[in-house]
């Protein structure tokens, strides 16, 4: 990582722990209902680099205990040090080793295989992937844009899902691992879909298939 001034650093919540379990209870909500966008408010003064919905939500999720896996642009910016700072994270070199990842948009996804999975006995022991898209929308189709079905735990029937700013070819290989992930259950990796207002939770039980 580059080393970057300390003092240049924006603050994180202004209250701790009220904007801490705010956002906590958002990414909860999120995971609860799968594929319903949930707007993320928050006060931090966010890095430059990444989606702010995408920095404050890891804000809220890392402590020292965690390691975290950052992509290309991410790791060379001032979102690590920002989250180094205020949370006191590890960064880590090798997707498997982290407790979460975040993929900035434009940066190449890591397979989701390539991600820890955790075990039978200790599930849990998984990666949590934050990634980046510039557009979500539940139940609207949009010119270019990915759409999804998604049915599991937590939906009723089906919810249809719009993701847009993800490259058809990235959008495919995603669904195929996703398919692998599911099949995997109860191991595997939640995924959070992160705009810069917004994010999307896809746990491991969540199905997803191309709308038809």
């Amino acid at each position: 990582m580059n080393s970057v001034d300390l003092k240049a650093v924006g603050a994180g919540f202004s209250d701790l722990s009220f904007g801490s379990q705010a956002v906590f209870r958002a990414a909860l909500h999120a995971l609860s209902h799968p594929g319903r966008p949930v707007d993320l408010a928050h006060d931090a003064e966010v890095p430059t680099q990444g989606h702010a919905a995408a920095a404050a939500l890891l804000l809220a999720l890392l402590d020292p205990d965690c390691r975290l896996w950052l992509s290309p642009s991410l790791a060379d910016s001032d979102a690590a040090a920002w989250l180094r700072f205020h949370c006191g994270c590890m960064l880590v070199d090798e997707p498997a080793e982290a407790q979460f990842a975040w993929v900035a948009a434009g940066d190449e996804a890591p397979p989701l295989a390539s991600f820890a999975q955790g075990s039978e006995a200790y599930p849990d022991q998984s990666t949590t992937c934050v990634l980046e898209v510039s557009a979500i929308a539940a139940h609207t189709v949009e010119p270019g844009a990915a759409s999804w079905r998604l049915q599991g735990p937590g939906i009723r029937d089906q919810v249809s899902l719009t993701v847009q700013g993800l490259a058809p070819s990235t959008a495919a290989a995603l669904l195929a691992q996703r398919a692998l992930n599911h099949a995997a259950f109860p191991r595997g990796v939640d995924l959070f879909l992160a705009t810069p207002r917004q994010i999307v939770g896809l746990p491991r039980s969540t199905r997803i298939a191309l709308e038809a």
